[in-house]
């Protein structure tokens, strides 16, 4: 068998250590269950000792890390489930089918906590949009999202998406989903002794075999030999079994849930006994197949979509069977608890598997020695040349670069108001909100991450994210009080990509204690190379708050003759920035600097401005710095601004830097609104005053002068061209 293993890819130290854990040799059968569950994707090997650290405690907290979401109070006997999931290796070989089972896995995770999937979030990483692949990838995930989503019912209401040369071999598709639940409803995945286990949903095929191993390694050049490892998703089956597994939850016929996702039913079963202390017998017999001739191997390794598992209280068997048959569903006892903490399963009358769960369950976990690369120190501490251009010229091509075009092309593509809870449309405002019905509560959530600080500075890059997703979701009038984390890295066996994995955890950990956010649930992507390049370490942070949903703010300008503030400090850095990629081609420098105590009082401030109604208008300043955001603020409603800038040099207009918000204040509020600003000691600035048809800045060296139209003209084409291309 130690030849086999070292053919299917366990080390020979984990061999050793399985050896040890069973006291004998494992049977093929076996050395698969080891493989998947002993892999990175479901173990967290190199990351659940870093992990540990993170703050995960709040007073909004119902449920945090250790489930399949996690969930937060909202108030009114409401709470929201919520996370974010990658699934980068199989959208890297076949784009459509990987984001849309993405889409798929994410909204089983939500309603396996007893909540209904009401809003879709999702983070993109490609390469260059000039390259061809990369082209192919980002139109087959956006079509890929939009198939699922749309026919699923949920809408997609925001999401993050960026361009950039790391992600050229190894994009990310990360989807984030919010489900609603009454605090009473909350499921676990539970079971009780001698309950029988229920399989519920599609049948089983031989899509997706191997899909958490295969997420666990480097892609090699071929990617074709990858296929048979991405799943296949059916959006109208999945529909159908959301409306029954929650109508069973609604009626109380079910006592634990689990969605059968990566490692299919080895990872279902082994953790939902594992967490309530038992054993398993599993009857592969009895598992409905779409495939005739499916060994043992094939059934428990099957990633097939559209499955969840399900614990009935006892004496509703009968009932939850009812309710699946009239959705059309398989509902199958195929497995039963047993009191030894043991995986057993047996094949046409035979034990083929015997496996203590704690031998499945604890996979070691490995510290390494991280160093950091001495390139990406060299490339943070060479200093900036000289930059000169004409900001009249520069501002167009700023908004018409990748990173910083119109998002319009990308989510009208998705149906992002089914469901009538969307109160505020994608491009309207920093983060989404959704309204929960017969309630004056709302909900906003927003996505974030900048590659490019995070590959020159992967600690700060971490705590620029999760601050900059509050603070989004601060200057729509909500309050944060949870947050989820994508992990995306590379390698962690190296040296560099360990050290970029610890630093990642450092920053979030360091960002969460000062800002009070508490992480309660997320994933672990790693081995996101090829050829030796990994990709910037990226932390996509989705953060959740609440809001009144009466008292929220929007971005664009509404109504001329407001007065244009800045709440934060006018410095501005060009390290890292969009604007040195620009007009140089160059990614280097230091990130801006990040001051957590000040971004948390910014942040305290706008939401008090909110909610006492003294502005509905505001905006981060986030990529392309001061002027971008403020053609930004330009669009929605086509309204111009004038504004002076005091200080000279491009890294007054165009600079980047933390904490610092757009916002307008009708002049018979100016007085009470800079009152509070001052009161609090908070750094404030007049800009300006909005009206017109042009943005218009007064600088030392003389007007600059746009055209909204021109400006929005530039800002909209680019992403249509390449997805309509």
């Amino acid at each position: 068998m130690e030849a086999f293993a070292k053919e299917i890819g366990i080390p020979e130290e984990e061999y050793r250590a399985i050896l040890r854990k069973l006291g004998r040799e494992p049977n093929r059968v076996e050395l698969f269950l080891f493989k998947v569950m002993w892999s990175e994707h479901c173990a967290y090997k190199n990351s659940r000792p870093l992990l540990k650290e993170l703050p995960k405690e709040g007073e909004a907290v119902l449920q945090g890390p250790g489930e399949n979401a996690g969930v937060v109070r909202l108030g009114e006997g409401w709470a929201v489930a919520f996370k974010i999931e990658s699934h980068n290796h199989p959208s890297a070989v076949e784009p459509f089918q990987g984001a849309a089972t993405g889409v798929g896995g994410i909204l089983r995770d939500i309603m396996s906590m007893g909540a209904r999937p009401i809003a879709l979030l999702d983070s993109l990483r490609f390469g260059p949009p000039q390259d061809p692949r990369s082209r192919y990838l980002f139109k087959g995930v956006v079509a890929g999202i939009a198939h699922y989503g749309n026919a699923i019912g949920v809408p997609t209401v925001g999401g993050d998406l960026y361009f950039h040369e790391g992600y050229r071999e190894n994009p990310l598709v990360n989807a984030m989903c919010l489900g609603l639940l009454r605090e009473e409803q909350l499921k676990r995945s539970r079971a009780s002794l001698g309950r029988p286990i229920y399989y519920a949903g599609a049948k089983t095929g031989r899509d997706g075999i191997g899909g958490a191993a295969f997420a666990s390694k480097e892609l090699g050049e071929d990617k074709e030999e990858d296929r048979p490892a991405v799943q296949v998703g059916d959006p109208f089956l999945g529909k159908l079994l959301m409306e029954a597994t929650l109508e069973a939850i609604e009626r109380d016929l079910v006592e634990g849930v689990q969605d059968m996702g990566a490692a299919g039913l080895t990872s279902s079963l082994s953790e939902l006994v594992h967490k309530s202390g038992l054993g398993v017998e599993l009857d592969l017999d009895r598992v409905p197949t779409r495939e005739a001739g499916m060994g043992p191997i094939e059934l428990l390794l099957s990633e097939s979509q559209e499955r969840m598992v399900l614990v009935p209280k006892e004496g509703k068997e009968e009932a939850l069977e009812e309710v699946f048959r009239r959705w059309g569903l398989d509902c199958v006892a195929v497995a039963r608890t047993v009191p030894e903490r043991v995986f057993r399963v047996r094949f046409r009358g035979e034990v083929v598997a015997e496996v203590p769960t704690e031998a499945l369950a604890e996979a070691p976990t490995y510290v390494r020695v991280g160093r950091e690369d001495p390139e990406i120190r060299r490339l943070r501490e060479t200093p900036l040349p000289p930059l000169q251009a004409d900001p009249q010229e520069v501002l167009p091509r700023l908004l018409s670069s990748p990173n910083l075009a119109s998002r319009e092309a990308v989510y009208e593509r998705y149906d992002h108001q089914v469901g009538t809870r969307t109160a505020l449309l994608p491009g309207r405002g920093d983060a989404a909100v959704l309204w929960i019905k017969g309630t004056q509560l709302g909900l906003a959530a927003k996505v974030d991450q900048n590659p490019r600080y995070s590959r020159l500075h992967p600690r700060l890059g971490a705590m620029h994210a999760l601050a900059e997703a509050c603070r989004n979701v601060s200057v729509v009038g909500a309050r944060p009080l949870a947050y989820t984390d994508g992990l995306n890295l590379g390698s962690p066996e190296t040296p560099e990509g360990y050290f970029e994995l610890k630093e990642t955890l450092e920053g979030l950990k360091e960002a969460s204690e000062a800002l009070g956010v508490p992480v309660v649930s997320g994933n672990v992507s790693l081995y996101n190379e090829s050829g030796g390049r990994r990709i910037p370490p990226t932390a996509m942070v989705g953060v959740v708050g609440v809001l009144d949903i009466r008292k929220r703010a929007e971005m664009g300008f509404r109504r001329p003759g407001e007065v244009i503030l800045l709440l934060g400090e006018a410095r501005g850095e060009l390290g890292a920035s969009e604007l040195l990629y620009l007009l140089t081609g160059l990614e280097l420098g230091h990130p801006p600097a990040l001051d957590l105590v000040e971004e948390r009082r910014v942040q305290e401030a706008i939401r008090e401005l909110i909610g006492l109604g003294l502005t509905a208008t505001a905006h981060d300043l986030a990529e392309g710095g001061l002027l971008v955001a403020l053609a930004e603020m330009t669009f929605p409603y086509g309204l111009g601004a004038t504004v002076e800038v005091r200080e000279r040099g491009l890294e007054a207009l165009f600079g980047e830097a933390p904490s610092r918000i757009l916002l307008t204040v009708a002049k018979e509020k100016l007085a009470e609104a800079t009152g509070r600003l001052e009161a609090l000691g908070l750094p404030y600035r007049v800009l300006g005053e909005t009206g017109g048809e042009t943005l218009t800045v007064l600088t030392p060296e003389g007007v600059l002068e746009w055209e909204v139209r021109e400006l929005m003209a530039a800002w909209k084409e680019p992403l249509r061209e390449v997805l309509d291309g």
